[in-house]
């Protein structure tokens, strides 16, 4: 912050960052980020070990999320461009994708997949209607010349808040497991750790009720932390709610322009002139 404040052109222009539509699409833009993030590697981990399918598998069990990102964002795209608003879908994206984090943090190692595609749809169709929508926030709050910046601001943080957002919840989804593996093998009277790679993911090769043990732990604590996720995507709900309608530019900023210095002219020559500018 004490560089870009020093800059004479500096990569993240805070007066563009302190601006009230930037700042708030830059909160929901986290939400946003951890969607896409967060449930690309948590979905696909769940499904390896919480459920017990093959990689290939893993990622095809993902498509109803990307099925909701590109059919969201594309008929939120085209009826943006038709009304010129773009405020209504980052709204209604906020919400939709906090209703799919909060079915996702029912699920557990048994969840019907069914359902578990519905929610991720959910997600997927919240992402796809608030991800570009809010870059289009910001890139029609600011002028012209301000564009490439205010653009990679609010895609820079999304990108950070993602980062954060996956070693967050990593970390609390290692702890939950840990835990529940831990109380799990106690259960079963084998003590925490004892024998064999502690790091050892390989689940086929352990005892049938140690493996029922590690897929539970997995699928309970994945829930976790997509309550977590939900808490977080209100937040977003919070921060479109209270941003700035805006209307889609279709026209280069004229009022920018410095105003020409006033002539003596005859009325029927400046009214034409004024018929021109606008």
């Amino acid at each position: 912050m004490w560089v870009e404040s020093r800059a004479a052109e500096p990569i993240v222009p805070l007066d563009i960052v302190a601006r009230r539509n930037t700042a708030l699409a830059i909160t929901a833009s986290l939400a946003v980020g951890m969607a896409m993030f967060g449930g690309a590697v948590f979905l696909g981990q769940y499904f390896q070990i919480g459920r017990g399918y093959s990689p290939t598998k893993a990622g095809l069990l993902t498509f109803p999320m990307m099925l909701g990102v590109f059919g969201a964002s594309t008929v939120a795209g085209r009826f943006a461009s038709k009304t010129g608003k773009v405020k209504p879908y980052i709204l209604a994206g906020t919400v939709v994708l906090t209703a799919g984090f909060g079915l996702l943090a029912t699920i557990d190692h048994q969840t019907s997949l069914v359902f578990i595609g519905a929610a991720m749809f959910l997600v997927g169709a919240g992402v796809g209607m608030t991800m570009q929508n809010l870059v289009l926030v910001v890139q029609n709050s600011v002028r012209l010349h301000e564009i490439g910046a205010a653009s990679g601001t609010v895609t820079f943080f999304r990108s950070l808040g993602g980062t954060v957002g996956v070693s967050v919840l990593g970390a609390v989804l290692a702890n939950q497991v840990a835990d529940r593996i831990a109380d799990g093998l106690r259960k079963l009277g084998v003590k925490p750790g004892a024998g064999g790679d502690a790091g050892t993911l390989d689940i086929g090769a352990f005892p049938a009720p140690v493996q029922e043990v590690v897929r539970a732990a997995y699928g309970d604590a994945t829930g976790h932390i997509f309550l977590i996720s939900a808490a977080i995507a209100i937040v977003g709900i919070v921060a479109a709610a209270f941003l700035k309608p805006v209307t889609l530019r279709d026209s280069l900023d004229l009022g920018d322009a410095p105003e020409p210095a006033k002539r003596d002219v005859p009325a029927p020559a400046a009214e034409g002139r004024a018929l021109s500018g606008s």
